[in-house]
């Protein structure tokens, strides 16, 4: 019998209080291999792209999780294999996009315009990771046992 694959409750809710804080735009939580475990888009916005659909957030999620184990092997180089990647920052034109640890086998990325406060966006994430980081864990997926 081949392994089942279960669905990756969605934690998108949990993310209300990042989308809240002025200029940050959106916010997704992604498992390790590039799963969408939820998102979340502030009320309100304009622009190009006011609100993340499902199909966004998981092309998101995948670039996330591609940029943070480029990261990871970046920091393995320049500080040895145990350092690991607390937070990942990208600047761009329009805003910033930052990224954190958020349990075991997960990450949490918001992206902000350009007005936001990016002190007190990290701060937040570290807060919101610290208290709800057990809900936001994507553990290791089993592996399929063989064939019967």
């Amino acid at each position: 019998m081949a392994g089942t694959i279960s669905r990756l409750p969605d934690v998108g809710w949990m993310l209300r209080p990042l989308t809240r804080i002025p200029g940050v735009r959106h916010a997704v939580v992604v498992s390790e291999d590039g799963l969408r475990m939820g998102h979340d888009s502030a009320e309100g916005l304009a622009g190009d792209v006011p609100e993340l659909t499902v199909a966004e957030a998981e092309s998101l999620a995948a670039a996330c999780a591609a940029m943070t184990v480029t990261s990871r092997s970046a920091v393995a180089l320049l500080f040895g294999a145990g350092a690991g990647v607390r937070q990942l920052m990208v600047e761009s034109e329009h805003g910033f996009v930052l990224f954190t640890s958020a349990g075991l086998g997960a990450s949490l990325g918001v992206a902000t315009d350009q007005t936001a406060d990016v002190g007190l966006v990290a701060q937040q994430m570290q807060l919101l990771v610290a208290k709800i980081g057990a809900h936001l864990t994507s553990l290791p997926r089993e592996a399929a046992g063989p064939e019967s």
